[in-house]
């Protein structure tokens, strides 16, 4: 994923928009020459002013404000809707683009998951879309000849970071759950992103609070509001201020990760911020306790043959297809969310597949954390002790650390966790006791 290449680039030109894809991974397989849409655009400003959207946060280091290389997005087409998503350079914030059935007056869907080019001569262009444009969209590279000059051919790298994957299955796993906090429509939604600091603005903070369809910033917290740490990171929302229709967010009351969703004509954008705006997706170690099951690869190997790049995941179908109650299928889906093959919609409350590369050496490499704990558990240095387990040093002198569990949950005495908490997953000491219970039971 990280090493292909468009073998032409997107065009906007007088037949329309062409979107230049890299090989694509399919139901059938790998494909060179991948095509995911033809149709025409029933909103077509939307759904430039939305990819053009997506590109800005790309473009944006928001933590040290500098503007940086695009990066490509990964869509997913899912037979009836596109799913494009990235990261903003500085990895803090999630964006993702939704066309849904309702974003095409006609045309075809297929399947399969890739990487689009939205370089800066795209960029520039989309701009440039005006509202009542009869827009004509291709998602492929076989469709790139009807805009291009006959003979050219341009092969530009598919930049994707190698931390995108991690980020992707840890917002999958901060997404899954976060509670709907409330809905604004069309007046509420605009004056709030109107209000909105730039990106270049300093990290304001505050509480996200629905107060007669409009939505307030308060300075502390209030029933009912959504804590959200540095509201300049949704600045990028700005360019589709006149589209929108409603506002929902979702979140908690105390710090951590909020999700901020636009809707509009056919479309949605989703923002996932991190719970500081200066701590990035791609280290939240969020998935750990999940992947600390003693069981958990084998059941993602039977739960990834079922999938089929649907947009709503149907738990119960997949354990009646792999033959696991739905407690391990569940698990099995964090397994494969960080592979980055698993997403979790907050509007539909479920997840959604997309196929990435399977590098099952990836998950230890980007959890050093659950490497520790069980090279700690084959050393034999976890034991039990009395209500709590004491766990060694693997090596070098130094106190053990002590982890116990109440109903707030698991808690040790290392540096790690005195530092952190659980803000930034579990330890390395309480993911060794987790995988010693599971052995011992």
């Amino acid at each position: 994923m990280t090493s292909r290449t468009f073998a032409r680039p997107s065009r906007l030109g007088a037949d329309g928009l062409v979107l230049g894809l890299a090989p694509a991974l399919t139901p059938a397989g790998l494909d060179p020459d991948p095509s995911f849409c033809h149709g025409f655009a029933a909103h077509p400003q939307v759904l430039a002013r939305g990819l053009v959207t997506l590109a800005d946060v790309t473009a944006t280091r928001y933590f040290q404000p500098t503007p940086t290389d695009l990066r490509d997005p990964v869509l997913t087409a899912h037979g009836d809707r596109l799913r494009a998503e990235c990261f903003s350079a500085c990895s803090t914030v999630y964006a993702r683009l939704d066309l849904l059935p309702d974003a095409f007056d006609s045309g075809t869907l297929g399947h399969g998951t890739t990487n689009v080019d939205l370089g800066a001569a795209t960029r520039a262009a989309l701009t440039h879309v005006g509202r009542g444009r009869l827009l004509h969209l291709d998602v492929g590279r076989g469709g790139l000849t009807v805009s291009s000059p006959e003979g050219t051919h341009v092969e530009r790298p598919v930049q994707m970071p190698g931390r995108w994957v991690r980020a992707l299955g840890n917002v999958a796993e901060l997404h899954h759950g976060l509670p709907h906090a409330f809905t604004v429509g069309a007046v509420g939604a605009r004056a709030f992103l109107a209000a909105l600091p730039a990106a270049t603005s300093g990290g304001r903070s505050g509480w996200l609070v629905a107060s007669r369809d409009a939505v307030r910033v308060a300075p502390r917290t209030a029933p009912g509001g959504v804590h959200v740490a540095g509201l300049h990171r949704l600045s990028a929302a700005k360019r589709l201020l006149t589209h929108v229709t409603g506002l929902a967010v979702h979140g908690t009351t105390e710090p951590g990760p909020a999700v901020v969703e636009l809707t509009l004509p056919g479309a949605r954008l989703v923002l996932g911020l991190t719970g500081e705006a200066w701590r990035g997706h791609s280290g939240e170690g969020s998935l750990l306790s999940a992947l600390a099951g003693a069981t958990v690869a084998e059941d993602a190997d039977l739960v990834a043959a079922q999938l089929a790049f649907e947009p709503v995941v149907d738990v119960a179908r997949l354990a009646r297809g792999a033959g696991l109650d739905e407690p391990r299928v569940r698990a099995a889906l964090a397994v494969l969310a960080a592979d980055g093959r698993i997403g979790w919609d907050v509007h539909d409350d479920a997840w959604f597949h997309r196929e990435l590369p399977h590098d099952p050496a990836r998950v230890e490499k980007d959890n050093p954390r659950l490497v520790g704990a069980r090279r700690l558990v084959a050393d034999g240095k976890v034991t039990p002790d009395g209500d709590a387990w004491t766990v060694r040093r693997r090596t070098g002198d130094g106190p053990d650390y002590r982890v116990t569990r109440d109903a707030g949950g698991a808690r040790c005495t290392c540096p790690w966790y005195l530092r952190h908490g659980t803000g930034r997953g579990p330890c390395a000491h309480v993911l060794a006791v987790d995988i010693a219970t599971q052995e011992s039971a």
